[in-house]
């Protein structure tokens, strides 16, 4: 098993593992390889995963929006000729996982959303964004990472937060583009017509989406599973990197197809 790192009509992406596909989908300022904590999953798994627009080695000069990174991700799975697979996406992923869901059903053998929301009311989505270009405009990016680590995080342990560094490389030119993207997402008529597998993922101290919003979710989406991880914040997957692998797993298991 060995790791490759490719492209794709220029989207780079991560291919590596054996079983049925499984695509990892990171968040808002994230690269691809954040996600190496869930590499494991490549013992069972065919792994993809993408950098979408803007982040990573993704350079674009194409629209931001959470409809185009869903239709890069469908594209990519298309020409991989991976007719179905299971979607995983952390808090901004989570939103291109249910865009997905409504462009191309499909696609889905299940859905993993993980710390994530469907819906943010204008007004406050245009609190928060005038917010963080303020924010900007006075610290430096150092500063502005550092911030971010400290929200998205619930134990500030220097593991955890060199592990944050390593993986959050927010592109200038990109992130708040995608952030607004972002904010103009409503999934209130989508989600009850979920009828695949899916799991919803919320952190107890999760400050960025707080764990209520998973709740609302599991609510509308019928036959969901909802899990919410003790003592983490908004990034259970490094937090809580076991387990959350076991509930990942145990999931996936369930709903692998008959061979």
């Amino acid at each position: 098993m060995g790791e490759l790192v490719t492209s794709c009509s220029e989207i780079p992406y991560l291919r590596f593992g054996d079983g049925e596909p499984l695509v990892f989908i990171h968040g808002l300022g994230e690269v691809k390889e954040g996600w190496h904590n869930q590499f494991v999953f490549a013992d069972h798994y065919d792994l993809i995963i993408p950098d979408l627009r803007g982040h990573g080695e993704h350079k674009t000069n194409e629209e931001i929006s959470i409809p185009n990174f869903a239709s890069d991700v469908i594209n990519l799975l298309k020409r991989l000729h991976i007719e179905s697979a299971h979607i995983c996406g952390l808090s901004m992923g989570g939103m291109v996982a249910q865009e997905i869901y409504r462009q191309a059903p499909g696609i889905c053998r299940s859905l993993i959303l993980v710390s994530t929301f469907h819906f943010v009311p204008k007004t406050l989505g245009k609190l928060y964004l005038n917010y963080r270009k303020a924010r900007a405009e006075v610290n430096p990016p150092n500063v502005q990472i550092e911030k971010a680590a400290r929200a998205c995080l619930y134990s500030w342990t220097k593991a955890n937060f060199e592990e944050f560094y390593k993986f959050y490389k927010p592109n200038h030119d990109y992130y708040l583009k995608s952030a607004e993207a972002c904010f103009k997402v409503n999934n209130l008529t989508l989600l009850p017509k979920i009828n695949i597998p899916t799991l919803i993922i919320g952190g107890q101290y999760d400050s960025i989406t707080p764990v209520w919003i998973q709740y609302l979710m599991h609510k509308q989406i019928r036959h969901s599973e909802f899990v919410i991880f003790k003592n983490t914040g908004h990034i259970a997957k490094l937090e809580a990197k076991d387990s959350f692998n076991k509930v990942l797993r145990d999931f996936l298991n369930k709903h692998k197809t008959a061979s």
